[in-house]
């Protein structure tokens, strides 16, 4: 008998009907390995095995994942763990092939020449964080192509979102930075079982390197954390406490910007955010000199 979705866990099982639909919207591969988070009971682990050449799957719940390990074929490896706790790194270097060293590149990425694709049914309860941890691995080197992901509706809004609406914010604005972020299926709460209150969607990021120039990552999004908390107010006024933590001017910073104060956050773009950040990582270095 198959196990039930445990309500802790946020667990919600894809129904076989909708899932030659969300694996159009993944379009694998034959060639492609994938990266699978929450597989559940295999709905979609077990037809994406068929189509690709390897998944490797991450399953937060033992149980589960026991009874997917005796189902599943040889090339799919279910992982006991965490997404979020799990070291991926360590998990999928041994696919690679060592790039050959050679005098005119001696330390090619051992990542090279391949790539990781993801897939997953996210947690609701998770799921900013999950998103959060897959641009930190494709900031660090992984070589992430795009990741396929199934979310709460709400938090697929705020993937998606764009300058002056109320979804945009700091998930969407770390997307922009390292992905091209897209909806590309809706899936109603009949589409899982048990069915969920709220509505889902699918959305796809495909993976690039930053359009922006940053030279503290950390920085630019501590910068938007801090703004984004405050919302409602003015940028000037918005500012101020982060910057007045690190000895600086708000009204200095902004005019080195050429922002207007009296904007609100939701209204800066992203190369307007990444200017910011770039007027107060010199304006700290220049404090210190």
């Amino acid at each position: 008998m198959p196990l039930s979705a445990r309500k802790r866990l946020g667990q919600h099982f894809l129904e076989p009907v909708w899932v030659n639909k969300v694996l159009g919207a993944i379009e694998p591969a034959t060639t492609d390995t994938f990266l699978e988070i929450g597989p559940g009971r295999g709905a979609l682990t077990l037809p994406l095995a068929v189509a690709c050449a390897r998944v490797i799957a991450v399953e937060v719940d033992r149980d589960l994942a026991a009874e997917l390990r005796a189902e599943a074929p040889r090339n799919v490896e279910v992982v006991d763990g965490d997404f979020l706790t799990v070291d991926v790194a360590a998990l999928v270097t041994p696919l690679w092939r060592p790039a050959p060293a050679s005098p005119a590149a001696p330390a090619l990425s051992p990542w090279a020449p391949d790539v990781l694709r993801v897939a997953g049914n996210l947690p609701y309860n998770a799921s900013a964080p999950i998103l959060s941890k897959l641009i930190r691995l494709y900031r660090d080197g992984m070589p992430l192509q795009d990741a396929t992901l199934m979310l709460q509706r709400e938090v697929a809004d705020r993937v998606v979102a764009h300058t002056r609406t109320s979804a945009y914010g700091p998930l969407a604005i770390m997307m922009q930075l390292y992905a091209y972020a897209a909806r590309v299926l809706t899936l109603p709460p009949g589409a899982f079982r048990p069915a969920p209150k709220v509505r889902s969607a699918v959305v796809r990021l495909s993976f690039h390197q930053p359009t922006v120039p940053l030279p503290d990552p950390d920085v630019f999004e501590a910068l938007v954390r801090s703004l984004f908390s405050q919302r409602r107010k003015t940028v000037q006024n918005a500012l101020k406490p982060f910057a007045s933590e690190r000895g600086l001017s708000a009204t200095a910073l902004l005019a080195r910007a050429r922002l207007e104060g009296r904007r609100r956050p939701e209204e800066l773009d992203l190369a307007e955010l990444a200017e910011l950040a770039e007027v107060l990582v010199s304006a700290r270095r220049e404090a210190v000199l």
